[in-house]
């Protein structure tokens, strides 16, 4: 049997930060399972985040916000730097993307750092010993990896019907499923034994 999971998700996105828990849980009992983490880069510097967000977000899952971060509600998040290193992480030093993705998740949401700087992401590299190209350290565009991420993204929101994210996907063999990860985000434990019973 061939099965993988697919997260598509943003670091810089509420939900997603929300969601990681359960991707850690899956990680540490379900190890033989792989999993890709597909970036969607959806905050370019435009977008905002709003304080109703949040209070939704908390309510729904064990998240909580620093008052850093919740202060900065009114400033446009930019993540494209972010997508371009956990992009490359994914693809070259993939046994690190899960615990990079914890670590800017919590210097950008507990720390309330944005995350957006050369110097952000290499103080950051340099906690993990990485040495990521050029490439994977710049926000003014996104690199191929990162690009190509988005289009298998762009693929798969075809064809579960929904550019919502974050997003986890199972698939087993030839079947295809979208996990609901809204009803383990209190609980993340319990994503397994729905995870086991689709492998089953």
């Amino acid at each position: 049997m061939n099965a993988e999971l697919f997260f598509i998700y943003d670091s810089h996105c509420p939900w997603s930060y929300a969601t990681t828990p359960l991707i850690n849980e899956i990680a540490e009992h379900l190890p033989e399972l792989p999993i890709h983490f597909w970036h969607a880069a959806y905050f370019e510097g435009d977008e905002k985040v709003s304080q109703q967000q949040l209070t939704s977000v908390q309510d729904s899952s064990n998240i909580h916000f620093s008052k850093s971060y919740e202060l900065q509600t009114d400033v446009a998040k930019e993540s494209t730097l972010a997508a371009n290193l956990l992009a490359w992480a994914d693809q070259k030093a993939h046994k690190t993307t899960l615990r990079l993705l914890n670590r800017i998740q919590e210097i950008h949401f507990q720390q309330g750092k944005p995350v957006e700087t050369q110097a952000d992401v290499i103080a950051i590299c340099e906690e993990f010993k990485l040495s990521p190209p050029k490439k994977a350290l710049t926000k003014e565009k996104l690199s191929k990896e990162a690009e190509t991420a988005l289009h298998y993204i762009f693929d798969m929101q075809d064809v579960i019907g929904t550019k919502a994210i974050p997003a986890l996907l199972l698939a087993v063999n030839d079947n295809l499923i979208l996990l609901n990860h809204n009803l383990y985000l209190l609980e993340p434990k319990a994503i397994i034994a729905n995870i086991e019973s689709e492998l089953a």
